[in-house]
């Protein structure tokens, strides 16, 4: 994955959220373009509490092992409260 599809999806107005593919098999959804911080191959994702809206932990994604970026359809991109 190239930090130029991940840097357009961070940027795009209005956000769409979207989820990270790994070649692991997890995945991990970007609701926020606050929540994800993108770093020269890297891409670390915080991850809300399923009550919360502020991120309390972050994953660490390696941009060689990300194998896929999805449209997280019905999801809101609106900021959180």
């Amino acid at each position: 994955m190239s930090a130029s599809v991940l840097q357009e999806q961070l940027s795009r107005r209005p956000f769409e959220p979207f989820r990270v593919v790994l070649s692991s098999g997890d995945a991990y959804e970007v609701r926020h373009p606050e929540f994800a911080w993108l770093i020269r191959g890297e891409l670390y994702v915080g991850l809300p509490p399923s009550d919360a809206d502020i991120p309390d932990r972050a994953v660490f994604c390696s941009m060689l092992h990300i194998a896929a970026v999805e449209s997280v359809a019905g999801a809101s991109g609106n900021p959180p409260s």
